[in-house]
């Protein structure tokens, strides 16, 4: 039973890719999913949490494809340059086959420093080039859910649960911190395990990341990293809402082009360290 490196960025989720994992699937292949973390493209400071998040919600969702086809799989998040992730993973795994997913030719910089080429020659063993054509969208919609204070809402559970049951999706949730400090760090990742929790028993397919501090900065990298479909948006009421005082959702709307759902929770949760709400 051959175990395959899977080596992918932001085409983890092309359909090509994920008929090629489907066909080594029923051939009996194990895999090894390895996103190397981006750098955002927005906000003054790069926060390490959010490199690392963004790329492990790649990771989890590839690994949660990879499982529902019954096969087994395993991930980590690896090192920014590209070859010194699958290194990494070659050095520390038994890999029998490699498999790198890029963008096409004429836009990906992997295939410009010679990638596959390179492990070819570094690991003598079989690299397969899977090109995947993001402008032919993915097999689903992928829906972005951004929210602090509100998170695991009654008003955005529920909403979150009518849109699964329209259409298969996956759903990224961010949590944008408070500020840059660890006990906002930590009341941000214990409201966005609280939401991911909530939908828990609900066939929903989640993964979740913590995001910058402000929130259209954390939305423009979300729509970076991510192909996304549609953007929920969930606030306090208007009249106790930073975000909408600053006028988040039109400039998310006029930036992006995305259909923006905005969802208003009167449910607070309040971790410890919780600061400013949204």
């Amino acid at each position: 039973m051959p175990t395959v490196l899977i080596l992918a960025n932001e085409t983890i989720a092309g359909g090509a890719l994920l008929d090629r994992i489907r066909s080594r699937a029923e051939e009996g292949a194990r895999f090894f999913v390895v996103v190397p973390q981006t750098r955002p493209r927005h906000g003054n400071v790069i926060y390490d949490d959010v490199v690392h998040d963004s790329a492990q919600v790649r990771v989890d969702l590839a690994l949660e494809f990879i499982h529902d086809l019954g096969a087994r799989g395993d991930g980590e998040v690896g090192d920014q340059d590209p070859f010194n992730a699958a290194m990494d993973a070659l050095r520390a795994h038994p890999i029998d086959e490699i498999i790198v997913s890029t963008l096409p030719a004429s836009t990906s910089s992997w295939v410009k420093r010679d990638l596959i080429e390179r492990l070819e020659e570094a690991t003598h063993l079989p690299v397969e080039h899977v090109v995947v054509d993001l402008a032919e969208g993915l097999p689903f919609d992928v829906t972005l859910v951004v929210a602090n204070q509100t998170a695991a809402s009654g008003e955005l559970v529920d909403c979150l649960n009518a849109l699964a049951s329209e259409a298969p999706r996956r759903f990224i949730i961010v949590v944008p911190q408070d500020s840059g400090d660890g006990r906002a760090l930590a009341a941000a990742r214990e409201r966005l395990r609280e939401l991911v929790a909530s939908l828990e028993g609900s066939d929903i397919v989640v993964a979740g990341m913590i995001g910058d501090p402000d929130p259209f900065t954390a939305v423009m990298n979300a729509v970076g990293y991510f192909f996304i479909s549609e953007i929920v948006i969930s606030t306090l009421p208007d009249y106790r809402s930073k975000w909408m005082e600053g006028g988040l959702i039109d400039r998310i709307k006029r930036q992006t082009g995305k259909p923006v759902i905005h969802v208003e929770s009167s449910d607070v949760t309040e971790p410890a360290g919780a600061g400013a709400g949204n």
